[in-house]
């Protein structure tokens, strides 16, 4: 019998990367003429991987989320790795938003994902959890190939990359 071959599933995201984009508008909310004076605030946690955006209103929190934004897509950060959570109100009449980043995929979305390909009924693909990753696996790697390409096709609701593939 033939060896399978396999590869994983994974979502990872380069917190180097996301640091840098963060000290960049960072740089640019000191300098840039309208938001310069506006009071907002952009903080990062490298531990927790979370983002604290605090501003004066949710217009000027817009503006500062769309230049976080540019810089992630410019590293080539892909932008659903960062989930916005609702405004909460803070203190001195201004608003807070929290934006964690995603990384590894949860049990619900692994599930889905198994569920989705066990659905493309493809013969000997086999769909194995292993806590934050999948590892698929195949005797050919055209099956391999053909998985891939219809997980790329479908929205998890966070980036997935294919590593590991033997």
């Amino acid at each position: 019998m033939a060896k399978d071959e396999s590869f994983d599933v994974v979502s990872e995201v380069n917190l180097q990367e996301v640091d840098n984009a963060y000290q960049q508008t960072r740089k640019e909310l000191a300098q840039r003429y309208d938001l310069k004076d506006s009071k907002a605030t952009l903080e990062f946690d490298k531990g927790s991987q979370r983002f604290t955006l605090t501003a004066p209103s949710e217009f000027v929190a817009q503006q500062v989320m769309d230049v976080l934004n540019t810089k992630l897509v410019h590293r080539k950060v892909d932008l659903k790795s960062v989930k916005w959570g609702n405004p909460e109100a803070a203190s001195g009449m201004t608003v807070r938003f929290v934006g964690t980043i995603v990384q590894g995929i949860d049990k619900d979305t692994a599930g889905r994902i198994n569920k989705d390909l066990r659905a493309l009924k493809l013969k000997n693909l086999k769909v194995q959890i292993e806590g934050d990753k999948l590892r698929v696996f195949s005797p050919k790697r055209d099956m391999l190939q053909e998985a891939i390409g219809f997980l790329k096709e479908q929205d998890y609701g966070q980036p997935l990359q294919f590593t590991n593939y033997r």
